[in-house]
């Protein structure tokens, strides 16, 4: 006779591969129902973007076979319940992460906007705000460049912003309210109070993720916004060569900062070889091998991946259609891929 203790034992035999306990312990078992012929339960996993759902939904078959019944059909619901670092501040918005880099020039922005979208694909509720007051780009790389938000009034009488949703994300921007072709020449304190305002005066409904495209550097914005709210963790963006290299260490001992202690989620390699249309086999690396790599490894961080560098990536945004939205474009699988590692890495650090 099967009962719900032979299946939570059979299940507890399933390890959940990145926190290295078993599905049962984790509470990852929820709604077992026990039918003729059949038995059926969720697994709740950590977030919709779990790269690993299929080898656990796999797992999970093999033990009921192995230790209940193998002629028995199993049912399996594979959900998500992303946890929460949500504060009084930002209610709910479950994790902020930073997307930043020690310097200009290295494709930040495009890893943002294309992780931002690569987890929306992936189920989760994602939200991308455009931290670099001095060269705002989400407007354009999303085709908003006339876009202006909308405001609402909430419940007890407070005007908030309304993000412009496109593409399955929630989007803002201080470009939204900016002459594009004009300079913003603030100085730290009037540049930070807008980033606030950016955070705090908008209704960003509920998220599992937001994604801040942070401005490059290590100024006064990245110490506001990381000693302000709870910060998940944040993305190193980085390209092969050494001068960027250099750059993103300082980003790196930032964050580390005492005051500060941001985790690191890993490390993203941009432009990392370059691959020529008509020869897309080819591999030329023209900016250094494995710098990004090397950089992971000697701070004992993840390394999240790396993206080749292919002119479509760079007409994407600038068409305003970003590369994973093109199923026909083989480079935005990368994209996806990281998008799946950050989830994971922020899985880890909250489940401590």
């Amino acid at each position: 006779m099967i009962t719900k203790e032979n299946i939570l034992h059979a299940l507890s035999h399933v390890e959940e591969p990145d926190l290295k306990k078993d599905l049962v312990t984790l509470h990852m078992i929820e709604n077992i129902e026990i039918l003729p012929n059949k038995i059926k339960f969720d697994v709740v996993l950590t977030t919709p973007a779990c790269p690993l759902k299929a080898h656990i939904e796999h797992a999970c078959r093999n033990a009921i076979a192995l230790f209940v019944d193998k002629n028995i059909q199993v049912d399996i619901n594979m959900t998500s319940r992303v946890i929460s670092t949500e504060s009084h501040q930002l209610k709910g918005i479950k994790n902020i992460i930073l997307v930043s880099s020690g310097k200009g020039g290295v494709g930040k922005s495009t890893v943002a906007s294309n992780l931002a979208l690569a987890l929306a694909d992936l189920g989760a509720k994602t939200g991308l705000l455009d931290a670099d007051i001095y060269g705002p780009s989400l407007p354009i790389m999303f085709g908003l460049e006339n876009a202006k938000p909308q405001s609402t009034q909430t419940a007890d009488g407070k005007t908030k912003i309304l993000p412009i949703e496109k593409f399955g994300l929630k989007l803002l921007s201080i470009g939204f309210f900016t002459d594009p072709s004009q300079p913003i020449p603030w100085r730290g304190p009037m540049a930070t109070t807008a980033i606030k305002q950016l955070f705090n005066d908008s209704d960003w409904g509920e998220l599992d993720y937001l994604i801040v495209d942070m401005p490059p550097g290590t100024g006064d914005i990245h110490i506001t916004v990381s000693q302000t709210y709870p910060i998940s963790g944040a993305v190193i963006v980085t390209t092969p060569q050494q001068v960027a290299l250099n750059d993103a260490i300082k980003g790196i001992a930032m964050y580390k900062m005492e005051g500060i202690n941001v985790p690191i989620l890993g490390i993203v390699e941009n432009m990392a070889y370059f691959t020529p249309e008509e020869l897309p086999e080819n591999k030329y690396y023209i900016f250094g091998k494995d710098g990004g790599k090397r950089l992971a490894e000697a701070n004992q961080l993840p390394f999240l991946g790396e993206i080749p560098l292919v002119k479509s990536v760079a007409d994407a945004g600038d068409n305003g259609f970003p590369i994973v939205l093109d199923s026909e474009e083989s480079v935005g699988k990368y994209y996806t891929e990281i998008a799946g590692r950050v989830a994971q890495e922020v899985s880890i650090l909250a489940r401590g």
